[in-house]
């Protein structure tokens, strides 16, 4: 089984959810008391968040790059980073390693060929809904990706940063998201993406008839999958 390296905290109520799915994963295809074989490297969120808000994506990649060194100097044989946005800064950190990281994008891109979405909607932070570094990698496979208005997306972000990542679950908040949904699908999406790791705290299949696709759930099966290749 090879070592999956994590870099979470960002937030870390996220990656608890990671740590999670990569276990049961790991123990459904093996069995018994089989479990995933990680390192957890976790930064302090309020520091990546500063840098956000400041633009400062060269530090922020800094912080995350050295993280990285870490975990691949630990054994880890490849790299999930457990958050969206932060995928921006992906090619900074695969300057500073010699393992492979596994974008998330990339991975979600895959779920949804498999599943025959051409068009989908995307929420997340307002970095990852308005910038290209992500959207990029899902229209290269041929999809097609809509956002919210702009008023819209300042709701999405704020409930984001303001409440999820704080722990707050609320169901006010539910119901603007499904309002949001429900806008993006009558203009022509076939899916959503939950695109932040917080995301799926508040949102569930259940919640919409609309196609679900949680970045963490496909983020991290794919994951302990990937460590149980020969």
């Amino acid at each position: 089984m090879k070592t999956i390296g994590i870099i979470g905290g960002m937030s870390w109520e996220s990656t608890v959810t990671y740590y999670q799915i990569m276990n049961e994963t790991v123990k459904q295809e093996l069995g018994g008391l089989h479990s995933a074989k990680i390192l957890l490297y976790s930064v302090d969120f309020s520091e990546i968040e500063r840098c956000q808000a400041e633009g400062d994506w060269e530090k922020s990649g800094d912080i995350l790059a050295s993280a990285a060194e870490s975990l691949e100097k630990a054994g880890a044989d490849f790299l999930v980073i457990a958050t969206n946005t932060m995928h921006k800064v992906v090619p900074q950190i695969q300057k500073r390693i010699h393992i492979p990281i596994v974008h998330v994008a990339e991975v979600t891109a895959e779920e949804l060929k498999q599943n025959h979405i051409t068009t989908v909607a995307l929420l997340g932070t307002k970095y990852t809904m308005t910038q290209e570094f992500y959207k990029e990698k899902l229209e290269n496979a041929g999809i097609q990706v809509l956002i919210p208005e702009a008023s819209e997306i300042e709701v999405v972000n704020s409930i984001i940063f303001d409440e999820l990542c704080l722990g707050s679950i609320l169901e006010t908040s539910k119901e603007r998201y499904l309002q949001i949904i429900e806008g993006l699908k009558n203009r022509g999406a076939q899916g959503v993406i939950l695109g932040c790791t917080e995301i799926g705290l508040l949102i569930r299949q259940e919640d919409t008839e609309l196609p679900v696709f949680d970045t963490t759930k496909i983020h991290a099966v794919k994951a302990a999958k990937l460590s149980l290749e020969v």
